[in-house]
């Protein structure tokens, strides 16, 4: 009789775990599609210009450059069956793009990278040993992120050329769009400096708007996981030119990856509808080993 109720209740318990299996499995499934849903209705808007050799770029940095290296009259036959194939070669500066992430190796700060690291013993002819953009974490691919609209919010289509953006401008800008920025975010800011990256070139290229050394210091206390604005050198370049004060401190002092050349536009017009400036950014450089930076296809999902 006792063996008999003991094979009974194994029979029961077997039978509840085989059902809590099943059930648990179901329940991933339906989050699993949830998921799946929830991203397909969503808004998805680029933040990329088209970058071609064409584009404007920092006088300090290499030309962008492309070319086929192999085309389809070069390849017909080489291989059986009627098959071709073109391939290029590119040759462009790694940390620039359309748009682009600074890696934490990208800067130092008398002669210290990030971390405290040597900035001279940390180089080979290969590139950076540590800190290059291959440490970019992927828990970060998609990140909370805020859109902080100077241009809007000083009801400007753009900023002029070298004006700088505060602290207290930020600050103003956050409690009028009703945002908190917390730790870990990802903190875009437009100047309206976009619309000039086809537009015109010659002014996107010159004295430009952005933030200046007490922006930087102030983004920096929030603890901030990256940053990013919509001008080809993040920070404000005004006549008397600049040493860069916000590279220092963002990368160098506290690893904050900085993003330049955004489109922002349209992700500005979208946020601006809903009177909502939080939404999920996603960024995702690709893994060159030591590489100081590397162009990004960067986009923000928003609710329809």
């Amino acid at each position: 009789m006792r063996n008999k109720v003991i094979s009974s209740l194994i029979v029961i318990f077997i039978a509840g775990h085989c059902s809590l299996v099943v059930q648990a499995q179901t329940d991933k499934k339906k989050a699993a599609g949830d998921l799946i849903n929830s991203l397909k209705s969503a808004r998805v808007i680029e933040l990329n210009f088209i970058w071609d050799s064409k584009s404007p770029i920092l006088s300090l940095n290499p030309p962008f450059a492309i070319g086929l290296h192999s085309s389809h009259k070069e390849t017909a036959g080489v291989i059986p069956g009627g098959i071709a194939y073109a391939e290029d070669m590119m040759f462009f500066s790694g940390q620039h793009g359309a748009p682009t992430i600074d890696a934490l190796g990208h800067i130092s700060d008398n002669g210290k990278l990030f971390g405290g690291l040597d900035a001279v013993a940390n180089e080979s002819p290969s590139g950076l040993l540590a800190l290059g953009i291959e440490v970019y974490p992927k828990d970060k691919f998609v990140n909370r992120a805020v859109l902080l609209d100077v241009a809007r919010f000083k009801n400007v289509d753009a900023l002029d050329a070298g004006q700088e953006i505060t602290a207290e401008d930020l600050q103003a800008i956050a409690k009028a769009e009703g945002v908190e920025i917390q730790p870990g975010d990802s903190v875009l800011i437009r100047t309206g400096y976009g619309k000039f990256f086809e537009a015109d070139r010659a002014k996107y290229s010159g004295f430009r708007p952005g933030p200046g050394e007490s922006a930087a210091r102030w983004l920096a206390s929030k603890k901030i996981f990256l940053t990013g604005d919509d001008q080809m050198s993040y920070e404000v370049v005004p006549q008397k030119g600049t040493i860069f004060p916000c590279h220092r401190i963002l990368i160098a002092d506290n690893g904050i990856y900085i993003v330049e050349n955004l489109n922002l536009e349209e992700l500005s017009k979208a946020l601006a509808e809903q009177k909502v400036y939080e939404f999920a950014l996603v960024l995702n450089p690709p893994k060159l080993r030591g590489a100081t930076g590397a162009p990004v296809n960067a986009f923000a999902i928003i609710p329809r």
